[in-house]
């Protein structure tokens, strides 16, 4: 067997298989990823047997539950390397990066770039930030060079993609963080793609905030996290009011808990954290360097063989991590998608939720394959067929 092959685990995923019982090559992770067994375990689990209230209640079981929400933090930020008393659980990335577009107190000028997704553009338009937009470099990534240049002391937050959800290029994140803390500037990094395929330490990054979201890490939906250094959440307002996240409360006035509580008001998504600490655990044990290896194979294999293909344009650097976006001459990357689903094959086809950079592009929209931990040179194969089966028809 290949190593391509040997990493991929399918067996441990339940959802890789038709109605019928034939397998489903399923090439969407970078959309949301499937759930191994052990997180449908926990999440099952969590919601019968042990299922209470956390926080508040004073019986035996609410203090398990307790112990349980609280170990899953624990987890998610010994898989980033921070404190657990920096990571607040939010319901994924759009709504940390909307928490920090909100309540971080130095509104100013945000950095930005053309191949952000809408969650890392709307926030912060919403939120009153001004923008400046970074270009690309010509196979696809951040131009860190041009943000050198760009980035002035108006600058109070640098934001980027760790790694473009259709390009599927890797920001030289380090570089990302000194230019920024150069102007005074913060930087977030945008981690939904990068954390599920490639060990992230946050320490090592020198980033100030990082951003993910819980189901393309192959845990439940409804739950992500903002990792922030201790010091910035300290002097950030709450962002949402209600219970959890006060310490006293008068009509006249209320105070806070402390980060991260301060950030997490309402009854939490209890289930779907513990089911993102089973998930931490089942990549941990893998280890998430032998997951990008595995995936930086597959990216090769399927960018070599869609080269052949005279009729295939491919969009991003050759080093992608997990994803391939292309195009083919005289084929919607929507019909595409419908002939592959025919055949058991699943992409995504259109703008990705970043249509600045399909504009930046020259296209209306991608067919784009994302990989997973579960995904082998099987699936390659049947994407190939799939693609001579459309082009044969549209020929």
């Amino acid at each position: 067997m290949s190593t391509v092959a040997a990493m991929s685990r399918k067996a441990d995923f339940p959802g890789l298989v038709t109605s019928s019982g034939k397998p489903w090559h399923y090439l969407d992770s970078a959309a949301t990823a499937q759930k191994p067994q052990a997180v449908i375990d926990a999440v099952t689990k969590a919601l019968g047997v042990d299922y209470a209230t956390v926080h508040r209640g004073v019986y035996t079981r609410s203090a398990e539950m307790t112990l349980g929400y609280e170990a899953a933090r624990r987890r998610v930020a010994q898989l980033i390397g921070g404190r657990e008393d920096e990571v607040v659980f939010t319901r994924g990335a759009t709504e940390a990066i909307n928490l920090v577009a909100y309540s971080y107190p130095n509104k100013g000028r945000v950095l930005l770039s053309t191949l952000e997704h809408h969650s890392n553009i709307v926030p912060w338009q919403l939120a009153g930030w001004q923008i400046d937009v970074c270009p690309l470099t010509p196979d696809g990534k951040i131009d860190l060079d041009a943000a050198e240049r760009m980035l002035t002391p108006e600058h109070t937050m640098v934001a980027f993609a760790h790694v473009s959800n259709v390009l599927g290029s890797v920001l030289d994140a380090k570089r990302a963080a000194e230019l920024a803390h150069s102007v005074g500037a913060k930087l977030l990094l945008d981690g939904c793609q990068a954390v599920p395929r490639m060990a992230v330490d946050v320490a090592a990054l020198d980033c100030d905030f990082y951003a993910f979201s819980g189901h393309k890490l192959y845990g439940p939906t409804g739950i992500g996290a903002l990792w922030a250094r201790g010091e910035i959440l300290d002097a950030m307002p709450p962002w949402q009011g209600g219970g959890s996240m006060i310490d006293r409360v008068t009509f006249e006035k209320t105070t806070y808990a402390p980060p991260p509580q301060r950030f997490e008001a309402g009854t939490p998504a209890i289930v779907e954290a513990i089911g993102l600490g089973a998930a931490c655990d089942y990549v941990a044990a893998i280890g998430l360097d032998a997951i990008h290896a595995h995936e930086a194979r597959l990216v090769a294999a399927t960018r070599e063989a869609l080269r052949g293909m005279n009729d295939v344009t491919l969009f991003g650097p050759e080093d992608a991590a997990g994803i391939v976006s292309f195009a083919i001459r005289g084929v919607h990357p929507h019909d595409l998608g419908t002939i592959l689903d025919e055949e058991d094959v699943a992409i995504r086809a259109g703008h990705h939720c970043a249509q600045p950079l399909m504009e930046h592009l020259g296209v209306d929209a991608t067919a784009r394959a994302s990989f997973g931990l579960y995904s082998d040179e099987d699936d390659i194969a049947a994407l190939l067929r799939g693609i001579e089966r459309t082009k044969r028809i549209f020929g």
